[in-house]
């Protein structure tokens, strides 16, 4: 069976990794060192994952990989085989186009202005809230500090994570309050 990249052209040459990515089983065969940045971007067309530095030092790729925070252009794909990986893409419902609380508040709160660190951005405040990170401004910048903006200033970018956290605990809230503890 040949894999076939997103534009329809044959994968490269390579091993076979499987995955999933945003709660979908994948499969591309390239070669193992290939950037997991570039197979996101190229090799299955999930653009949102920006390429700033290279290097590891902006934090526009980060993706979260087994519930943790990486840098996808450091990351080889070889290294995420068998891995669960979520992408900015697997943020927001794909079905209804609805944005999840996060990206709801990001749009609100104006933490979004070029976009080039927005997705690294977001993915990083994912984790911090999903790991239960409290609505605390010198929490929230120690989280997001892997990742650079040049434009905001990070103030905008705190109060959406802040407003994230605050509706994600409203919300827990709620449930415990009516007897549903999920």
């Amino acid at each position: 069976m040949t894999t076939l990249r997103k534009d329809g052209r044959p994968a490269e040459a390579g091993s076979v990794y499987r995955f999933t990515l945003n709660d979908e089983p994948r499969e591309v065969a390239v070669p193992g060192m290939r950037r997991l940045l570039d197979v996101l971007r190229e090799d299955l067309g999930l653009t949102g994952t920006k390429e700033g530095c290279g290097e590891g030092e902006c934090g526009a790729c980060t993706v979260i990989v087994d519930d943790l925070v990486v840098d996808s252009c450091l990351v080889p794909v070889c290294q995420v085989d068998g891995a669960a990986i979520r992408t900015v893409e697997g943020l927001s419902d794909a079905e209804t186009e609805v944005l999840n609380p996060l990206q709801q508040a990001f749009l609100e709160c104006g933490g979004a202005q070029c976009g080039i660190c927005t997705p690294g951005m977001l993915m990083a405040a994912q984790a911090y809230l999903d790991d239960g990170g409290p609505a605390d401004e010198e929490d929230i910048r120690e989280a997001i500090a892997g990742n650079l903006c040049r434009c905001t200033g990070y103030t905008k970018i705190i109060d959406a994570i802040e407003a994230a956290a605050v509706a994600r605990d409203a919300a827990l809230e709620g449930r415990l309050s009516d007897g549903d503890a999920r």
